[in-house]
């Protein structure tokens, strides 16, 4: 019988996460939710050499700002926990003196110093790429080359050892991927991994195999990266008689110059990283989202626009690509600007507000709302409405560099016919239609076009050569600083 799948995505608190690990997740939970099915967080926190404190929460923070809820995880358990591999370390020891009773696995005490003296050794006589595996094996001290008796005596003297999977020489192995269909790799590549360490703590992969089996894993949804490991995985699952889970490995996320997406490569192209910087950065998750969804995977139409919910319905594992996904960073602003203006200005506005306030600035509501109802098509980030629209809140300090390039001989006298047009209006009439009527006259009167009036005019009102709508601009901020700007303007640049 098909049980609902469960998945896992399963993350190294080793750092802030990365966005490629978002994706990871977000395929995880879009398979599970269209299924049916349960998506676990487990934290996978065995290396404790490069283990960060504050990282597990960032997991958890970013997944509830996606809006991708843990069913079962370290801060709501299931049966099958715990969900932090370093409170599960007994189990995996367990496994491990099976494989070596069973002859699969076996106890290694070789030195750093003796396995370095290994691979030197073996470089000096041609081998470009040295490994612990069935032929060096039987020049090396474990228990397969060891009489049995000192195994034991060293055992029970407390020196150190490894246990190492035992990795049959000639036998090749064979899984379907979900996702790139048969795939097939020779033992010969592979090494005797280790699979617990001296300090007892146990490697990714027994960790990872004995874990998905006993938290009945049915589909384990991962990275490219890890492609090379399923091998192991796989004759791990042999050698325990338990069935493997469905794999699927997704294909890697590319920078737009060509290559993996690396933390450098994206600081240069200016791509924010880690799931935290989107955040801080306050981009809308449904954006983020839509656009990761993306990353990798098409519903098979033309249509580009989903919410999470439509996502969970679309998706499916044989509509992911093969070939690396190339981060097209215009495409998410894109994303981002589309859900952004579906949103009211009511929405909007406590958002915005805040970011106000971070800027030192305390609008009234109604104020604020016009603000975000007249930049709203022409912003890509929530905090662009401050940024951008500072001009609402206070006077220019500066003037844009390009703008002011555009500011021609006949500026001053073009702005002072607009000043003798405006300063006899009263409040009521300041409106956006007469203010449009009366540039018209000033052109007309100098016989000149649109720009050589406007262009000025948005660089005094706002210090900067765009923006939102002109006029309604002016009739915001207001007769008398529209006045005041023009002046001030006038006498610092004649």
């Amino acid at each position: 019988m098909n049980k609902s799948p469960r998945v896992r995505f399963a993350p190294s608190p080793t750092g802030l996460l990365h966005v490629g690990g978002l994706r990871t997740a977000l395929y995880n939970y879009l398979f599970a939710k269209g299924e049916g099915g349960t998506f676990i967080l487990r934290i996978e926190d065995t290396d404790r050499s490069r283990y960060v404190e504050e990282a597990e929460q960032d997991i958890i923070n970013a997944l509830q700002w996606a809006g991708m809820d843990i069913d079962e995880g370290p801060n709501n358990p299931g049966d099958v926990g715990p969900y932090r591999q370093s409170e599960r370390k007994d189990m995996y020891e367990e496994y491990a003196e099976r494989l070596v009773e069973q002859g699969n696995a076996y106890y290694a005490f070789d030195t750093t110093e003796e396995l370095n003296d290994m691979r030197d050794r073996l470089k000096k006589s041609g081998n470009p790429s040295p490994k612990y595996d069935a032929i060096t094996r039987m020049s090396m001290r474990n228990s397969l080359t060891l009489p049995q008796e000192e195994v034991e005596r060293k055992m029970a003297e407390g020196e150190e050892y490894v246990i190492r999977l035992k990795v049959p020489r000639r036998e090749t192995v064979r899984f379907e991927d979900e996702v790139r269909g048969f795939v097939s790799f020779e033992s010969k590549g592979l090494d005797d991994q280790v699979l617990i360490k001296s300090d007892g703590m146990p490697t990714y992969h027994i960790a990872n195999v004995v874990d998905d089996h006993l938290m009945e894993i049915t589909h384990v949804i991962r990275g490219e990266e890890w492609l090379s490991s399923t091998p192991k995985h796989i004759l791990l699952y042999e050698y325990l008689n338990w069935e493997p889970p469905k794999m699927a490995h997704l294909p890697l996320i590319m920078s737009p110059s060509g290559g993996k997406l690396s933390k450098r490569k994206a600081e240069t192209e200016g791509i924010p990283i880690n799931a935290k910087d989107y955040i801080e950065e306050k981009y809308e998750p449904e954006g983020l989202v839509n656009f990761l969804a993306f990353l990798g995977w098409s519903p098979g139409d033309d249509s580009e626009i989903h919410s999470l919910e439509e996502l969970t319905e679309l998706f499916s594992l044989d509509r992911v690509s093969k070939s690396g996904a190339i981060f097209d960073f215009k495409k998410l602003v894109w994303y981002n600007e589309q859900y952004m203006r579906e949103k009211s200005a009511e929405e909007l506005h406590p958002r915005v507000q805040v970011i106000a306030e971070e800027h030192g600035f305390n609008p009234e509501k109604e104020y604020l709302l016009q603000v975000i109802d007249l930049m709203k098509d022409r912003v890509s980030k929530v905090e662009d409405f401050i940024t951008q629209g500072r001009f609402f809140f206070e006077e220019p300090r500066e003037y844009e560099e390009r703008a002011l390039k555009k500011w021609k001989d006949n500026s001053a006298e073009l702005l002072q016919a607009y000043l003798k047009k405006i300063e006899p209006l009263d409040e009521a009439e300041f409106e956006a239609v007469t203010l449009k009527d009366k540039i018209k006259e000033v052109i007309k009167a100098h016989d000149v076009g649109f720009g050589p009036l406007m262009m000025p005019l948005r660089l005094a009102v706002s210090g900067m050569g765009h923006g939102p709508d002109l006029t309604p601009s002016l009739e915001l901020v207001g007769k008398d600083a529209t006045v005041r700007r023009i002046e001030t303007v006038i006498k610092k640049l004649g």
